[in-house]
């Protein structure tokens, strides 16, 4: 049997970087992977979409610019875009199959095995493998789980992945459906929305239990989002209740019911189920291997489980979905095994971008958030027509908001940015948060100009009294007041 100082199940985004966090300490690691290097990240979770809405987001430009730019009545071609948006899948993925296959030659020392094949886990320090070649058990004194997630099923709708899609199966559409009902109005399900309504082929049916939709985040977020998204001709199912869906003579056939208790019955072309995801380990062990788990996935305290050499990271725990938080959980599992981490493993100021229209970007709490933890506050924000880059680029939709402690430090609590170049702005107050640091570094730092980031400076300013641009004129496009008690009240008032 074959012994590795490690061996890791799962080559997504952050199986491989745990992978090459172990090599860093020269141990010998085998990567396992039953599919595709990248995992759902690449191959249809966060460069697969975001690369379709790359492009749709350059359809709505050409749409809306159409007489400047003389494309009246352009056509948009599915294969073709379906086509470039696999290519920039292919371009990533051969880019990690390059580099993983010669690590150990750039190195000059042989680190890293990787394997393709079913993992099961049918011991403490053993993994069994079903490859083509047949089945292989290795041995590791240390075994990472990072298995990842798959779209949430319900098991009274019809998914088919022909007329009722998951995300996983989209990319097996041949073309702009006429219509489509998505089910979930959360982050996934409002970036489908704004992919399909984009390239103005598709009539968007979006469904939220609510009355409205991302329901996690402020309301002034939301308005903003949900106003492009109906100018779009999205039409937004409120307060409604899926009960029925079915598909006849190759349409989808969905019922609601409202909270008023009336029903409505609707036709589609196609339905996109986006209800959340779910941790993916059945069949992962055997019954002798007793890691807990619960319904929200691996439990696990800072990436080790219930056994002590065996740890879990990204989707498959409980901890937050995305790409960078299970990278970083990836890389700490190593440290923490190997060495004694640079610092700990905190969530606090994970950056997050939701690709809507216009994108949002945010880091830390928002008010929802502080409020839910009797948290005072201060809260300043500034619209984008006051930035002069965002006149520049002739899009001034949009705003920076950031919440700071109800005190003089200032100390950074949370940000959200809507608008044009919003994932570009939030780095610097990122880091503040990490750093427990407060908005007075900012507010003086000579920012380049023009940039959406003298937004964030002018923030600052309006804090410490001494904006360039003054609230209490502009009082539609600036404010900042503190909210004590559950009461707002204006804090700057010249």
């Amino acid at each position: 049997m074959t012994k590795y100082d490690v061996i890791i199940v799962g080559a997504g985004p952050a199986g491989y970087a745990a992978a090459m966090r172990a090599v860093d300490f020269h141990k010998k690691v085998l990567l396992i992977e039953k599919k595709q290097i990248g995992g759902a990240g690449i191959h249809h979770g966060a460069l697969w979409s975001k690369t379709w809405w790359e492009l749709s987001r350059e359809a709505a430009s050409l749409r809306k610019h159409q007489k400047a730019f003389n494309t009246i009545n352009t056509a948009f071609d599915f294969q073709s875009i379906k086509a470039e948006v696999r290519q920039a899948v292919n371009e990533r993925m051969e880019q990690l199959e390059h580099h993983m296959q010669n690590i150990n030659v750039s190195r000059e020392e042989d680190h890293l095995d990787f394997l393709v094949g079913n993992a099961r886990v049918v011991g403490n320090h053993e993994v069994e493998v079903n490859t083509m070649d047949g089945v292989k058990k290795v041995e590791g004194e240390y075994i990472i789980l990072a298995t990842g997630s798959s779209p949430r099923k319900l098991s009274h709708l019809p998914i088919d992945e022909e007329h009722v899609y998951t995300s996983d199966g989209l990319d097996k559409l041949e073309d702009f459906p006429k219509s489509i009902v998505i089910v979930g109005a959360g982050v996934i399900g409002c970036e489908f929305a704004t992919i399909f309504s984009n390239f103005g082929k598709t009539k968007v049916h979006l469904i939220d239990k609510g009355d409205r939709i991302l329901p996690f985040e402020d309301e002034d977020v939301v308005k903003v989002i949900e106003r492009n998204l109906e100018a779009k001709n999205v039409l937004i199912h409120r307060n409604s209740r899926l009960i029925d869906m079915k598909i006849e003579n190759g349409m989808v056939v969905y019922t609601l019911e409202y909270t008023d208790g009336s029903k409505e019955v609707f036709r589609v072309e196609k339905a996109l189920v986006s209800v959340g995801r779910v941790p993916t380990y059945n069949g992962l062990f055997d019954e002798s291997v007793k890691v807990d788990i619960d319904e929200r996935g691996i439990i696990d305290d800072r990436t080790q489980t219930s056994i002590p050499n065996i740890y879990a990271v990204g989707d498959i725990t409980a901890d937050i979905s995305l790409v960078n938080v299970g990278e970083l959980e990836g890389r700490f599992a190593i440290e923490r095994i190997y060495g004694k981490p640079e610092r700990d493993l905190v969530y606090e100021n994970i950056s997050t971008i939701m690709f809507l229209d216009p994108e949002v970007a945010g880091v830390g709490m928002n008010e929802i958030q502080a409020q839910q933890k009797g948290l005072d506050y201060k809260v300043v924000s500034i619209d984008y027509s006051c930035i002069p880059r965002a006149i520049a680029m002739r899009n001034t939709q949009g705003f920076i908001k950031i919440l700071v402690t109800n005190d003089d430090k200032f100390e950074v609590l949370g940000m959200r940015v809507v608008g044009e170049h919003a994932s570009s702005a939030i780095q610097a107050v990122a880091l503040l948060i990490s750093m427990g640091k407060g908005m007075k570094e900012l507010a003086e730092l000579i920012h380049p100009h023009p940039s959406i980031i003298e937004g964030i400076q002018e923030c600052g300013r309006m804090l410490l009294g001494k904006s360039m641009l003054k609230p209490a004129v502009l009082r539609n496009a600036m404010t900042c007041k503190t909210y004590d008690h559950g009461k707002y009240a204006d804090l700057i008032v010249n």
